[in-house]
């Protein structure tokens, strides 16, 4: 029914050992830079490769003559830190406690922003400069004289110390774990911001240093940082906040004479004057809140609604206008992720006879439309995928742990069988029974259990209703297995807090990658965040040779390197069985109310749309006259 779960995670940006040689494409495919160890340098990528020049006026997917003002609405599709998809109920989105907030990040600026059309490439926004040492281990940061915060107060380098050291204290745990290979930050003056980092650091660390929000440090010496509130924190960034209602809508208000509009990261974009998210707690209702123009933008996520929903009178004479847009960059994998946590999971024959018992084909045919593909890998539709033999190099990775790892690693990589499509494929369940038994788990009264005699049951978390044909589908195939599973729908707060406190058997999640994944994937897969609340180790893997795995990634010094260790990490996830892979479509559905104009294309790496697209006023106007 689904395209895939809107549980998704903020992609985060890959880092840089330092600088090198900036190359440039498009329209100065000519020009090129060479940046020198500790000088000053107008932007910082994973590789040191930069598509733009120092002098760039604006990124080549924006129209800079867009004209300003009029409305963008959505429902919520994704969620930041401590974020929920149904509900909020603060307005700290950078902390563990209370459920923030979508689109806070648009009243704060950062020190570089993020170009859309590179695969990690970030160019100064309330920092003009960044300065690298040699060893890569100290970054300099020039501020920008015009920052400033919305009450008027200069935005010093001061409070990007404050911001970043009290992050890495008591900011969310996906933050405190990214900022593990960060020192410190201190203030030399109010112009420049030292940002230390240990050695063999995480190679994204210092480009997620610079994607972090700037706060006022005066505003937070009269508030505690930790607190969740529904105060309207004091911003920097393009918007302030506007009208809201907790856990039905919150609005975002452009600022007229923000400091950063003109510079090159900016201009082009932010030119709604408002952008709205709302929110619902039931998808069916939210796809009739779109019917209605109760907001205007909607990506769609669900299958059966995209091939037979959009009918309606306002999509027929054209008012509503509906698009497939290929996604360029990894797929995300998602699936139901198994808590080996918990003892009854340990077992890597059960958790592969749990995958054997998911009929993917007779899913995506009857329940999905054939819409999907059968995700496998934790970098689909990637160059980072595990296929086939492992090459010389990826072997070179792997041999170590030789006797310590699954055979399977040192060959082909697993895939998912196919069944043939019946919804009960008795031979696939034929062949989970047989391993279940040959693993130990005999059938006693109808019912599995344990080598310890312990019935085997399963419970699967859910907050929200579209996958429950999903789940009954699965669930009765494991009750030929004699596989007591059940569902349990819980509410969004309940739910944010099972999964962050790891309070579950199974649950639905995905998770996805920029396409020069570094220190994130500890927090995926690594076996310090295992034990971490909060994190988005969800399946509790703690494995040495994955842990080596991702260190090697880290460490890389050129992108070569980086594919073969991902290589290797994908094969060595794979072979444990930590998920039953579920399916992904490398497209975005977007539908939307025929009131906005757009540039000619959209960059590589990203929809863009609230930054990049605008309100056309007579199309506006046509959409507001009667009949």
């Amino acid at each position: 029914m689904t395209a895939h779960t809107r549980r998704r995670v903020l992609t985060l940006a890959a880092g840089a050992a330092g600088l090198s040689v900036v190359r440039t494409g498009g329209a100065f495919a000519q020009a090129q830079t060479q940046v020198q160890p500790d000088a000053e340098s107008h932007g910082m990528s994973a590789f040191g490769d930069l598509k733009y020049p120092a002098d760039f006026k604006n990124f080549e997917y924006v129209n800079v003559d867009a004209p300003k003002g009029g409305l963008f609405s959505e429902s919520v599709s994704r969620r930041g830190y401590n974020g929920s998809f149904l509900t909020f109920n603060s307005l700290n989105g950078y902390i563990f406690k209370g459920e923030g907030a979508l689109g806070l990040e648009l009243i704060h600026a950062t020190l570089m922003a993020r170009s859309s059309d590179e695969p990690d490439a970030m160019y100064g926004l309330a920092a003009r400069s960044v300065r690298i040492s040699a060893d890569g281990l100290t970054y300099r940061f020039a501020m920008r004289p015009e920052a400033k915060f919305h009450d008027g107060s200069k935005l010093t380098a001061h409070d990007v110390a404050f911001s970043l050291n009290i992050l890495k204290a008591k900011g969310h745990p996906i933050i405190t774990q990214l900022l593990r290979d960060m020192v410190g930050a201190t203030a030399t003056d109010d112009a420049t911001v030292e940002v230390k980092f240990v050695a063999k650091r995480g190679r994204d660390v210092p480009l997620f240093v610079a994607s972090l929000p700037i706060f006022s440090r005066a505003y937070y010496d009269k508030k505690p940082f930790e607190e969740s509130t529904m105060d309207a924190p004091l911003g920097c960034g393009p918007y302030k906040i506007g009208r809201l209602e907790s856990g039905r809508y919150i609005a975002y208000d452009r600022v007229p004479d923000w400091w950063g509009a003109d510079l090159p990261v900016s201009r082009g974009q932010y030119n709604f004057d408002t952008i709205r998210y709302e929110y619902y707690r039931d998808r069916e209702v939210a796809f009739e809140g779109f019917t209605a123009k109760n907001y205007l933008f909607r990506e769609e996520f669900t299958s059966r609604v995209w091939a037979t929903r959009y009918d309606f009178p306002a999509m027929r004479d054209g008012r509503v206008k509906r698009e497939l847009l290929d996604d360029d960059t990894p797929s995300a994998a998602q699936g139901w992720i198994i808590n080996t946590r918990r003892e009854k999971f340990k077992d890597p024959g059960l958790r592969e006879a749990l995958i054997d018992a998911f009929d993917f084909e007779w899913a995506n045919k009857s329940l999905m439309y054939g819409a999907y593909k059968r995700t496998y890998s934790v970098f689909q539709n990637s160059p980072m995928m595990g296929e086939g033999q492992p090459s010389p190099a990826e072997l070179a990775l792997l041999e170590p742990f030789r006797g310590k790892v699954p055979n399977e690693v040192f060959g082909e990589p697993y895939l998912p069988p196919v069944s043939d499509g019946s919804g009960q494929d008795r031979n696939l369940l034929r062949r989970a029974g047989q391993a279940l038994q040959k693993a130990g788990y005999t059938i006693k009264n109808g019912k599995r259990v344990s080598p310890q005699g312990v019935p085997v049951t399963i419970e699967f978390l859910l907050d929200e209703p579209t996958f429950q044909p999903h789940h009954n589908l699965y669930i009765k195939n494991l009750a030929t297995l004699g596989i007591e599973a059940t569902l349990r729908m819980v509410d969004a707060v309940q739910y944010r807090k099972r999964v962050d406190d790891f309070d579950f058997d199974i649950t639905v999640h995905r998770f996805n990658f920029s396409s020069t994944p570094g220190d994130s994937l500890r927090n995926y897969f690594s076996s310090q965040t295992a034990v971490q609340k909060g994190s988005q180790n969800l399946a509790g893997i703690a494995d040495p040779a994955i842990d080596a795995m991702i260190d090697i990634a880290i460490a890389a010094e050129n992108r070569e390197t980086l594919t073969t260790a991902c290589k290797a990490l994908d094969r060595l996830i794979r072979a444990r069985r930590y998920w039953v892979p579920q399916w992904y479509l490398a497209a975005h559905r977007i539908a939307y109310w025929d009131t906005f104009d757009r540039p000619p294309r959209k960059p590589r790496y990203s929809l863009a749309v609230a930054e990049t697209w605008w309100t056309d006023k007579a199309k506006a106007a046509k959409l507001e006259r009667p009949g």
